[in-house]
Order: structure tokens, then C-alpha cells, then sequence
């Protein structure tokens, strides 16, 4: 009762020809490359929201500083007397002087200063600027992180109270 096959021939596969191996690999290359793009957009999102807060701790110091000292810091103390003693001009004002904030700021999430000016020059001249020019160091693009424009919830933050994308 048993066949006999032995006139059909199977046909035995060795192995993945050189087109199947090329196409998998660039299916591969194609998969990391998007993961890739993702993790990318990802981070940048997350230096920006970085700084955002960044400038948000920054207006909460400022805040304090004035409710403490009745003014913004000069444009020669700037934000490091926020965090640093010997950067206080004023000798009286210095015997009040508290650190408010709890580890210095200096720089923004992609390692560039903090810029700072105590009278403002958008808008209301009571208050002060400050500002990052983002991840491209340039000035008045759109990925600039300011004390002036609108916040995304459309408060204004003029009053030094929000943060916001310039653009």
C-alpha cells in the first residue's frame, strides 16, 4: 500500500537567495530609520518642553525677587542673583538676599545662555525680558522660548507670568 514518488522530483531549498536578503535588509533599514526620525522628534519636543520650564522656574524666581527686593534684577546683576550672592550690586539690598533657586540655571536645554533684560521692550516697560533662542541659537525664529508673546492657552505672559514660543 505505499506509493512510490519516486518519480516526482522535491525540489530542496538550501537557503535565501541574494534579492531576498537585500530585501529584508532594506525592510530593516526602513524600520530603523523611522524608530529613528520618532526618538529624534521625540527628544527635540522634550528639550523644548525642558525649557519652557526652565523659563517658567526662572519667572517664579524673578517673582520673589521683586515681592523681596521691590525690583527686577539690573541688567548687570541679571538671573544669577537669583542663585549667587556676590552677583548683587546693591550692598542694602544684599543683606536681604535669599537664593531662590535651588540649583543655578545659566543656560537653557541646549546649553546657551539665558537672555535678560530688566526693562522690557515688548510692551509693558514695568516688567522684563527673557528669553532663549532655542535649539538654532538664532534670534526671532520660531523656535525662540520668550517671556513676551502668548502662552498656548492664550494668557498673556507679558506680565512675566507664562512661557511661550516665539515666532
Amino acid at each position: 500500500m505505499m506509493r512510490n514518488y519516486s518519480g516526482l522530483r522535491f525540489a530542496a531549498r538550501r537557503g535565501f537567495s541574494l534579492v531576498e536578503v537585500m530585501i529584508v535588509i532594506l525592510i530593516i533599514l526602513a524600520i530603523g530609520g523611522l524608530v529613528a526620525y520618532n526618538v529624534m522628534g521625540a527628544k527635540e519636543k522634550a528639550d523644548a518642553r525642558i525649557g519652557k520650564i526652565q523659563l517658567q522656574e526662572l519667572q517664579k524666581a524673578l517673582r520673589q525677587f521683586k515681592l523681596v527686593h521691590s525690583r527686577y534684577p539690573s541688567d548687570e546683576e541679571g538671573i544669577q542673583v537669583l542663585w549667587n550672592k556676590e552677583a548683587m550690586t546693591d550692598e542694602d539690598a544684599a543683606k536681604n538676599w535669599e537664593k531662590l533657586l535651588e540649583k543655578p540655571m545659566p543656560k537653557d536645554s541646549w546649553g546657551s545662555e539665558w537672555g535678560y533684560r530688566q526693562v522690557s521692550e515688548h510692551g509693558d516697560e514695568t516688567n522684563y525680558d527673557l528669553w532663549s533662542f532655542g535649539p538654532d541659537r538664532v534670534e526671532g525664529t520660531s523656535d525662540d522660548i520668550v517671556s513676551w508673546d502668548e502662552s498656548a492657552d492664550g494668557e498673556s505672559s507679558g506680565s512675566g507670568d507664562g512661557a511661550s514660543s516665539g515666532g
